[in-house]
């Protein structure tokens, strides 16, 4: 029985096809960045969300700090 080093069990990779980043992008339907707001994201509900989001973080970083 051989061991697991021997080419009898070598990974079994399929080639990829060499696509354009033009391709790719095509075929995800991607749209160019044309400011800052396209990156903006509606996370929290509300201004209470985000603080109270914000003060967790706050107390969880330094929790084991004291």
């Amino acid at each position: 029985m051989s061991g697991p080093s021997t080419p009898d069990h070598a990974p079994y990779l399929l080639p990829r096809p060499h696509l354009s980043v033009e391709v790719l992008l095509a075929a995800k339907n991607t749209q160019p960045i044309r400011s800052l707001d396209d990156l903006a994201a509606d996370t929290f509900e509300s201004d209470e969300e985000l603080e109270e989001f914000l003060a967790f973080t706050r107390a969880e970083r330094h929790r084991d700090v004291a």
